[in-house]
């Protein structure tokens, strides 16, 4: 009787998918299903070839993976392919996940990945590898898709998970990263892939179990703490309200987890607060208890217009009044706009370059970003953002008096290669 192959799991681990696979590696070093899994990390392509054919050499099943947005799709098809032409004969199962795999299958599927996980990848990433150990086929997992004599073939969806079953990161093989707290979001902005991917719904970590994962990063000799969330302020509520009491008990207990040398921040990178939810109430918790000195406040536009189209769920003035209360309570506002949102006008534009003028002079910076269309979203099909040279001009003036920041005009060319590779939707 042969002994079962060992299982190497090789995870491309390059911004930015390294932050999924942070995750991802936590919930398999956390099944004892797979204890015998070897997971590897490289960091570029280069390593990444070479550790493939190592572990193919030593005669392991190999599987390959890899995570990405919608705009680092492209790179990431482009590295399969430079791998696969290296590979020279050795056999490595290639699979895909992610927000851009969830929404565009077959696109992904035809870019040379044998498997793709669609949906939320933690149990889709279990239960493929211990089909694996077993001899399986992991085609029949549920939540994969395969292509078969070119048509797609998809065994349901990924079930979407509860944070507290889940580890953040991978705690034994030294992966750290920003603790998840919330996953999902009720208020589905028709330009967002959250909602579409995670459901419209909030799902949060609770307390004891933030905490505990806390004191992990404690021992393991890190002083700060931040947390991953599309709306910090929504913490432990179910809809549109703010539920301070829970935030609070958040941050006292996290706190207490870090020790008097830690640090914690909330309500920045990576995550931002909705202006509705900025009052001097949550400012003055806030206030007390994190340690960052500035907010990331999502506006997105200075149109009413766009924004009841784009379904934001708030109005222009809900983003000065948090923009000022801010200010006045210690925080330099970070304020998000989008550049080029569909159906937005010459108007539209003049009213969100005022806005961010005005901002500015309450003592905000600005973080413009240009729309793309991404896939899984209401807005998918839209014209990609455009920056006109009048538009591109002013806010440069703003970029240069230091009141305005970001990638947008790296963006403008992302939204364009995205609006590209558009498939006809599936019908």
């Amino acid at each position: 009787m042969t002994s079962p192959k060992k299982l190497s799991l090789v995870l491309s681990y390059q911004y930015p998918g390294k932050y999924a696979f942070t995750v991802l590696a936590g919930a398999v070093e956390s099944d004892p299903r797979l204890a015998d899994v070897a997971l590897h990390f490289p960091r570029n392509r280069e390593t990444l070839l070479d550790t493939l054919r190592r572990c193919a050499d030593s005669g392991d099943t190999v599987v390959a993976a890899w995570s990405f947005y919608s705009a680092s799709f492209g790179p990431a098809a482009a590295e399969l392919s430079w791998v696969r032409e290296r590979l020279e004969g050795r056999q490595v199962l290639c699979i895909a996940g992610g927000v851009h795999a969830t929404a565009e299958p077959l696109q992904t599927l035809q870019a040379g990945f044998d498997l793709v996980a669609v949906g939320e990848g933690e149990p889709v990433l279990r239960e493929l590898l211990v089909r694996l150990t077993r001899g399986e086929d992991p085609r029949s997992t549920r939540g994969v898709a395969h292509l078969m004599d070119g048509r797609l073939l998809q065994n349901g969806r990924g079930e979407g998970v509860q944070l507290d079953d889940f580890p953040p990161f991978a705690a034994r093989h030294r992966r750290y990263g920003a603790i998840e707290i919330t996953r999902g979001c009720i208020y589905a902005c028709r330009f967002c892939q959250t909602p579409f991917m995670s459901k419209a719904r909030f799902r949060h970590r609770s307390v004891a179990d933030t905490a505990r994962w806390a004191r992990v990063l404690r021992e393991a000799g890190k002083r700060d703490v931040r947390f991953i969330t599309p709306t910090s302020l929504s913490y432990g509520s179910s809809d549109a309200t703010v539920n301070l009491p829970a935030v609070e008990e958040l941050l006292v207990r996290v706190r207490e987890a870090m020790g008097p040398e830690g640090r914690v921040y909330f309500g920045t990178f990576p995550s931002e607060v909705r202006p509705e939810h900025v009052t001097p109430e949550a400012l003055a918790v806030l206030r007390r208890h994190v340690h960052n000195d500035n907010l990331i406040i999502g506006a997105q536009s200075g149109s009413e217009r766009v924004l009841e189209k784009s379904r934001r769920g708030h109005d222009v003035e809900a983003v000065v009044r948090a923009t000022r209360l801010a200010v006045e309570g210690g925080f330099v506002p970070n304020v998000d706009f989008i550049l080029g949102l569909p159906g937005e006008e010459a108007e539209d534009v003049e009213e969100t370059l005022t806005l961010m003028q005005q901002l500015a002079d309450l003592g905000a910076r600005v973080h413009g970003h240009t729309f793309m269309p991404l896939p899984g979203t209401p807005f998918r099909d839209a014209a990609p953002g455009r920056v006109s040279p009048d538009l591109r001009r002013r806010l440069d003036q703003l970029a240069s008096q230091g009141r305005l920041y970001g990638h947008w005009k790296q963006q403008v060319a992302l939204a364009e290669e995205i609006a590209a590779r558009r498939q006809p939707r599936a019908r």
